[in-house]
């Protein structure tokens, strides 16, 4: 006994070394939150900036749309008014040229009845008082397509000015086409890192399991992980998933900023063999397993308004083929995050 009491007095004390290592390891977690929340607050100030500039963008589209409209129909107006005035300098001119002819014509006739008797000095008088008076039509016939010209050609300066307008109007919009665009193509880059995110929260949740996979930007579940066959009745299993898949839903709701929209579709998918019980199709089996999975979701928390559920019976098979292992791949449940 006092061997051991010596022993146990002359030993090492170990705690205090493994209680400062927790305590600077718990600080190192500490600090490491507080810059993740502080980069989660400047992203989402980033965000809502975006959003404010894209709102703004697209109402100055609307205004130009408005003014090019509206140069448009004076564009349109200034022609008809062209051509009006073009078609009756056409008829003015026609006039002229008759009354020219008529006045030549008169003029040949008073010649030649110049050296007739002194009978016809009477009508002769009558023939140069048409004349000056054809003269006067001429004249101010010509007035008349003077000023037709002046007004065409105002009208054509009045054309080329809103034409010019309207090519300014042009590039205005196609520039602010194309800022719109840009901003879209950040709010989809947006939507695919957090959809990135959550997927990769479901691969750590639900762990590396054969029949639970990612095809392309689908989560696939095959049906018997979540449903007994030909049933749309979860299991004790298809219901802890379930759940497992609402918390990382939730997450991903705390993550996002309202203003970017998203959706989570379920779309049920079935083998082509035909379905024995109380469904009448595979494409009822499918909605039916779809609506199961969402009315779950919803009972864990989960916003119905970010929620959509599909049936799609045998129609959209993931592989082709009659054998158990194609039917069985074929048979199953995908989730996918996609825009509003």
């Amino acid at each position: 006994m006092r061997v051991a009491r010596r022993r146990r007095e002359s030993g090492i004390d170990y705690w205090p070394g493994f209680v400062d290592a927790l305590s600077t390891l718990l600080l190192v977690i500490i600090f490491l939150l507080s810059v993740f929340m502080l980069a989660q607050y400047f992203l989402s100030r980033e965000i809502t900036g975006k959003d404010s500039a894209l709102l703004a963008l697209e109402r100055r589209i609307a205004e130009l749309s408005e003014l090019l409209s509206l140069e448009r129909s004076a564009h349109i107006d200034g022609d008809d008014q062209i051509s009006r005035l073009k078609a009756g300098l056409a008829a003015s001119e026609a006039e002229a040229g008759r009354l020219q002819g008529l006045l030549s014509a008169k003029d040949a006739a008073a010649a030649s009845a110049s050296g007739a008797a002194a009978a016809g000095s009477a009508a002769l008088e009558a023939e140069k008082r048409m004349s000056r008076e054809a003269l006067a039509q001429v004249e101010l016939l010509n007035q008349q397509i003077a000023a037709l010209r002046r007004q065409i050609a105002a009208l054509e300066q009045a054309l080329e000015a809103t034409e010019s307008r309207d090519r300014e109007s042009q590039t205005k919009i196609a520039d602010l086409g194309k800022r719109l665009n840009l901003a879209l193509a950040q709010r989809v880059q947006e939507l695919q890192k957090y959809r990135s995110d959550f997927f990769g929260r479901l691969r750590d949740i639900l762990g590396n399991r054969q029949d639970i996979r990612v095809v392309g930007d689908r989560f696939v579940f095959q049906s018997e992980v979540l449903f007994p066959v030909g049933s749309d009745a979860f299991d004790d299993t298809g219901r802890a998933a379930i759940d497992r898949l609402a918390g990382a839903v939730l997450e991903l709701e705390k993550e996002i900023p309202p203003e970017v929209g998203w959706t989570l579709r379920i779309d049920g998918h079935t083998d082509p063999r035909p379905v024995a019980g109380r469904f009448k199709s595979n494409w009822e089996l499918s909605a039916a397993r779809a609506i199961a999975v969402v009315r779950r979701l919803v009972e864990d928390g989960v916003s119905p308004k970010h929620l959509v559920a599909a049936g799609f019976g045998e129609f959209q098979p993931l592989e082709e083929g009659t054998s158990e292992e194609v039917h069985a791949r074929n048979r199953r449940i995908e989730i996918r995050l996609t825009d509003r």
